[in-house]
């Protein structure tokens, strides 16, 4: 029997290839790319944390300037990731004009947004990290960080939210190489900056924001080239306030998510340091770091399933969006699974990835432990959260963004130290109890909301002549 060649054109991939093939192709590039765009993160850390005599503290000195990162990072997801979704979507129901009008909002809203947060953090930088938990010794680290930093805003928003757009029309591999390109130059400059510069932590962030503009100008040009069905277009970028409303109700779940993180990192260094100083606030870079190991990839796999779930939902077939949501899901069980049960088994040699301090390391195995003892349950609300997202459905994603964070974590970093006599324990703990309820609360939700929603989508498509 002759073999049936797959579809060449991506749209009709998406509305016609087996799903779960389809899936994991386009999940490995955005998973590939993940890993790489982790190294943005990673890649400073482990530099800075083995300079000589200085590495610890300037290690927790840069843990401080998280809450700027994860929050140039929500503003991209509140546009990219409110944006992307809805030009699928209009894709599928084949309305390529609406999605380009929908592109080239997001586009200029993202530079307008950078540039007021680069303003912003110039003006107010070191009043925030005070805030944030630094010490004498620390602020020294964290200001010149933070204030280069910043000043990329620019190219972070643009180089995150516009491979959003990429990867949305089905082009992972190329959304992969925009990260790869910048991850490779990060990697090659970082050394050059600390060391042969001796630029110390401000060369990290320099070797970083440099990285970042060349991964926002690759990315850019992609929407001005042969491949891309969705282009910049000059009466298409002064931003629609009918289309911002939607685009920025939708993103709100994963700006969330990401904001929310600098709040809780404010939460947890203030905290660690009122109950044990700087080598607690270490621990906290340290194991936050390693969570994003697991959890940025595992938003690879989302990011592969949105396209085929956010088409399909536009086109109404339902019986695809539940393939690529269950296929999505179990890889993410197996993905995040594997990632917590090498952290429970040898805590120590993730710790010395970044810093081989003896007093590190030895606080710093447990309390990684407890930090991560229910991270694994975690596949279930990213999932959960990026099927929300990829249908449009702002509410509950928003819902599933805020428990965790909001009404359990911060008030859990606060509330536990008071009912357990290792203080610093007790604000670690607050993390997997947050992650095991806020879990539960997802799941419920999901099962009264998506079940409807699934089915009467199906039936309006069936009603069709």
């Amino acid at each position: 029997m002759k073999k049936t060649k797959p579809p060449k054109d991506v749209s009709e991939q998406l509305a016609t290839a087996p799903v779960t093939p389809l899936l994991l192709r386009l999940a490995i590039p955005t998973i590939l790319a993940q890993l790489v765009n982790l190294l943005y993160n990673i890649v400073d850390r482990i530099y800075i944390g083995h300079m000589p005599v200085v590495g610890d503290i300037a290690l927790t000195g840069v843990g401080l300037c998280f809450p700027v990162i994860y929050l140039l990072s929500a503003f991209a997801a509140l546009i990219g990731q409110g944006g992307s979704p809805r030009a699928a979507i209009a894709m599928g129901k084949g309305d390529n004009d609406e999605a380009e009008r929908i592109l080239g909002t997001c586009f200029t809203t993202m530079i307008v947004t950078a540039l007021v947060l680069t303003a912003a953090f110039q003006l107010w930088g070191e009043e925030l990290l005070w805030l944030f938990g630094a010490s004498h010794d620390t602020i020294g680290y964290a200001l010149p960080y933070m204030r280069v930093y910043a000043a990329g805003s620019l190219f972070v928003m643009l180089a995150l939210g516009m491979n959003l757009f990429i990867t949305t029309q089905g082009y992972t591999t190329f959304s992969m190489i925009t990260v790869v390109i910048g991850a490779v130059l990060n990697i090659i400059l970082d050394p050059v900056f600390i060391y042969a510069f001796d630029m110390g932590v401000a060369g990290a962030a320099w070797a970083t924001i440099l990285s970042q503009a060349v991964s926002a100008a690759f990315a850019v040009s992609f929407f001005f080239g042969k491949r891309t069905k969705l282009r910049l277009k000059k009466p298409y970028l002064m931003p629609s306030v009918k289309l911002l409303g939607p685009i920025l109700a939708l993103g709100f779940a994963p700006f969330v998510m990401q904001a929310t993180e600098a709040l809780v990192n404010v939460a947890f260094n203030s905290s660690l340091q009122k109950y044990g100083g700087d080598i607690p606030v270490g621990c906290m870079t340290v194991s936050s770091t390693i969570m994003q190991m697991f959890w940025l990839p595992s938003q690879g796999i989302g990011q592969g399933a949105q396209p085929i779930i956010s088409y399909n939902f536009g086109a109404k077939n339902m019986e695809r969006v539940r393939k690529a949501f269950l296929t999505m899901l179990v890889v993410s069980v197996v993905f995040i699974g594997a990632g917590w049960l090498a952290v429970m088994l040898f805590p120590a040699f993730f710790i010395r990835i970044f810093n081989d301090s003896p007093a590190l390391v030895e606080m710093g195995s447990w309390t990684l432990r407890v930090y991560l003892a229910a991270f694994f349950l975690m596949s279930i609300q990213m999932s959960i959260q990026q099927v929300f997202v990829s249908v449009g459905r702002a509410k509950s994603a928003v819902v599933v963004a805020s428990v965790r964070k909001l009404v359990l974590l911060v008030p859990l970093i606060y509330i536990l130290p008071s009912f357990f006599e290792d203080k610093v324990f007790a604000v670690f703990l607050a993390e997997p109890v947050s992650d095991f309820f806020s879990v539960l609360t997802s799941t419920i939700l999901f099962f009264v909301t998506m079940r409807k929603l699934l089915w009467s989508r199906q039936e309006e498509r069936l009603e069709q002549p």
